[in-house]
């Protein structure tokens, strides 16, 4: 039942009528300082009539009173018409979203790839927002009517990994994550800030015997066999793959156990060194198609500058890939396995270009999947301290950033005395659920292009736009239902009167479905995230103001019990695109 497309048809329907005019009729919700539910601007009417706003205002308001079906009532402000929907339509709204259709299937297949990380390091603070955001992206378009696949491509070759391999080589004496009682990407993240402390050095020491800086950075030995070790690796020399299998093994358990700790897994991964070579037969295609061109030195190049951009390389001279080729073939190689007809990149802003370039290539290239591409591109995320540097061991690691959050969740917990008639395990539960909604929901709010400020003692705040305090009402809604010794709360039959802050909530719930269409659109978990709190504050208002277990009136206390349990579920809903659990009780 869509109150808003009748309600802007009868408007319409009046305007014609009263004026003989047709007009596009768009209605907005009424401000909360103003009685009504929904608003018609009229100021187009205005200046083509010539009439004073309220003469319109008022004969369009008498109309609709007299004649629609649903407007009980309507006052004018300026060039604004808000109107006020009768109670008994509420109560239809209400019934039809308790009955609960879903979304129909859009028979469209959409894959989105996220997380993607180093096999040099742990994933850190960044990395969360990266993955809390293809995970939601995801579950959001699932509840859109999508059908999606999530996919990670793990960059498990290169010359980052190999500086964490010499490091290892030199330093590591048989150090193993069992030896150190470090997790395996933990332990080698440490070889690869060492190699970046030792390489530091050497630059130092040969710059002090005369040598330029820039020279120095290419000549010290550490890069130099960082350098060679990327070479016999490429010719899959056995003792450099041994270690390297070695090591990434480690990381692998590593990124596996921080996974499962926050909530996120993946339908397909990809590795880098299974798929950097694919790319070079479409390099050949292209040159076939002159879609691409060969310089003298044997590299290859595109010239994009039609499409704004400049000419990039597409292959080195003596034949090795660079990050376009790879990519180009790891795009080729994921539609072939999914068919998808739209591919989302969950990647960082600092990476624009280069996905305008792939785009634009794989456009020139003539592939049918072109179009469905889309780089969902997210902003930094900044400590008070400054930016993080991997390299200099300077970055808020995922792992010891939730321990912080799940520990300060067990104090404020414990502070407020809301512990009891749990068990030891119950309690653990909780802490841990109510951590990761903190930091999921505070990553996940704030719209993906903007970059932003982390702090992790507002996040875990209990009151404000905030997980916890969305939690604690869900919480909060369902101890009332479970006092009131019901197990199902059906919407009375003969109800008829609602008040203001009723109303709100219907209002509110009935948009549940246009929400996720729009966050599903517009690939923004921050639409839901508000959309949520804005719910869990209106029960709050209203809470505060109208009593439900001690409601005289039977009807109106089973009305109110299953307008909160309606808003319970949409909050568990809502919270669970954003891959945040809600407590039943806290």
């Amino acid at each position: 039942m869509n109150i808003e497309n009748i309600l802007a048809e009868e408007v319409k329907a009046a305007v014609s009528s009263l004026f003989g005019t047709e007009e596009n009729v768009i209605l907005q919700p009424t401000r909360r300082e103003f009685e009504g539910n929904y608003t018609y601007v009229f100021f187009g009417l205005v200046k083509s009539l010539k009439r004073a706003p309220a003469e319109i205002g008022a004969a369009l308001g008498d109309y609709l009173v007299s004649r629609s079906t649903l407007v009980s009532g309507y006052n004018v402000v300026q060039g604004f018409l808000n109107l006020k929907l009768a109670d008994r339509v509420w109560l239809d709204v209400f019934r039809a979203l308790k009955a609960g259709p879903q979304p129909a299937a859009k028979n469209r297949k959409v894959l989105v790839e996220y997380s993607s990380p180093n096999t040099n390091k742990p994933l850190h603070l960044g990395h969360l927002r990266n993955n809390f955001l293809g995970y939601s992206v995801s579950e959001i378009l699932k509840a859109a009517g999508y059908d999606v696949t999530r996919a990670c491509l793990v960059n498990d070759r290169g010359i980052h990994i190999c500086k964490s391999m010499v490091a290892y080589r030199h330093f590591g004496n048989g150090e193993t994550p069992g030896s150190s009682g470090l997790k395996g990407d933990h332990l080698v993240g440490k070889y690869y800030v060492e190699f970046d402390k030792a390489y530091k050095t050497q630059i130092h020491e040969l710059m002090a015997g005369g040598m330029a800086e820039e020279e120095a950075k290419k000549a010290a030995p550490f890069m130099v066999e960082a350098q060679e070790m990327l070479v016999q690796w490429e010719q899959n020399d056995p003792a450099v793959i041994q270690l390297w299998q070695k090591l990434n093994g480690w990381v692998y358990e590593g990124f596996n156990a921080t996974y499962k700790k926050i909530g996120v897994d993946f339908d397909k991964t990809y590795y880098e060194s299974d798929t950097y070579l694919l790319g070079k037969d479409i390099v050949e295609e292209g040159l076939q198609k002159g879609v691409f061109y060969k310089k003298d030195d044997n590299s290859v190049w595109i010239d994009l500058t039609d499409k704004g951009l400049d000419h990039k390389l597409v292959l080195r001279g003596d034949g090795t890939s660079v990050y376009i080729t790879q990519d180009l073939g790891t795009t080729d190689l994921k539609f072939r396995d999914f068919h998808c007809d739209k591919s989302i990149w969950v990647v960082g802003n600092e990476q624009d270009y280069h996905f305008k370039v792939l785009f634009a290539i794989l456009e020139k290239l003539g592939r049918s999947y072109a179009a469905g591409c889309y780089h969902l591109s997210y902003g930094m995320v900044d400590l008070p301290s400054g930016k993080m540097k991997s390299r200099e061991g300077t970055v808020v690691d995922a792992d010891e950033l939730v321990e912080e959050m799940i520990a300060t969740s067990k104090a404020i917990t414990e502070e407020k005395g809301k512990t009891e008639g749990f068990s030891d395990e119950q309690l653990e539960a909780l802490y841990r659920m109510v951590a990761l909604g903190a930091l999921k929901y505070y990553l996940l709010k704030v719209e993906p292009k903007k970059r932003m400020l982390f702090n992790p003692a507002e996040s875990i705040d209990f009151q404000g736009n905030t997980g916890p305090f969305i939690q604690y009402t869900h919480a909060r809604i369902r101890s009332i239902l479970r006092k009131s010794g019901f197990g199902s709360f059906p919407v009375p039959a003969e109800m008829e009167v609602l008040n203001p802050e009723e109303v709100d909530l219907i209002f509110l719930l009935k948009d549940y479905d246009k929400v996720v269409e729009a966050a599903a659109a517009e690939y923004s978990p921050a639409l839901i995230a508000n959309y949520v709190y804005d719910l869990a504050k209106t029960f709050n208002s209203f809470y505060t103001q109208h009593s439900v277990l001690n409601e005289a009136s039977e009807t109106l206390r089973f009305f109110r019990l299953s307008l909160i349990e309606e808003v319970s579920d949409v909050i568990r809903k809502g919270m669970g695109l954003l891959g945040i659990e809600v407590p039943e009780k806290m």
